[in-house]
């Protein structure tokens, strides 16, 4: 999902010589993968009052303006400080249109949202029983209707950790970093979700249930 790390350190080395071409390629670079951690958190009605790129827009100018104090002191990696600020964001544009419409707002549930593409359906697939993984299209559409089921049974702390891991690609350190947890406790945090989300739907299969 993030640009190439190499690439993106070399930009960064270029960026602190005053490299201005540099800058555009290294924030055009990440605009797409900002844009679908976006996409991927916000809410069905959300959706239909802001774009997630006009969200991913704020956060690169926002970026722009605060290159130079990053560049000084790069307290984290570039793409996890990125994912921060769009993070703040979001939060802020939720913030913002649950109060202009507190009452058609639903209950935040980002990797339900999320599940909705076909990474939903690959985890889906290593949840389950191999032998036993649908082949039909209609079965594959009831998987993804019960995976996002499952995803939503998760507590808020399981969802972000499946989510940061699977959705966003990051390793374990670099999910501990943002968590502001240990890797050892990342680790476990993230096994405990991955068996909560196994159990929830072989619970869900009785055919998986009985075997």
């Amino acid at each position: 999902m993030w640009p190439d790390a190499q690439q993106t350190e070399e930009l960064l080395a270029d960026a602190r010589r005053g490299d201005s071409d540099a800058v555009n390629r290294l924030l055009e670079g990440h605009r797409g993968a900002v844009r679908r951690m976006i996409d991927l958190r916000m809410d069905q009605v959300l959706k239909r009052r802001v774009d997630a790129s006009d969200i991913a827009q704020e956060v690169m100018i926002d970026a722009n303006r605060r290159l130079r104090e990053y560049l000084e002191n790069p307290v984290m990696p570039f793409h996890l400080w990125l994912r921060q600020m769009a993070k703040d964001r979001l939060i802020d544009a939720h913030r913002r249109h649950r109060q202009a419409a507190r009452r058609t707002m639903d209950r935040e549930q980002p990797l339900v949202t999320a599940a909705r593409d076909q990474s939903s359906l690959d985890l889906a697939a290593q949840l389950r029983d191999q032998q036993l993984t649908p082949a039909a299209a209609a079965a594959w559409q009831e998987l993804q209707r019960r995976f996002e089921a499952a995803c939503a049974q998760l507590d808020e702390h399981d969802q972000e950790v499946v989510f940061m891991r699977h959705f966003e690609h990051l390793s374990n350190s670099e999910a501990a970093e943002s968590l502001g947890l240990s890797p050892q406790a990342t680790s476990m945090r993230y096994l405990r979700a991955m068996r909560r989300l196994r159990e929830l739907l072989n619970d869900d299969d009785p055919e998986l249930s009985a075997s």
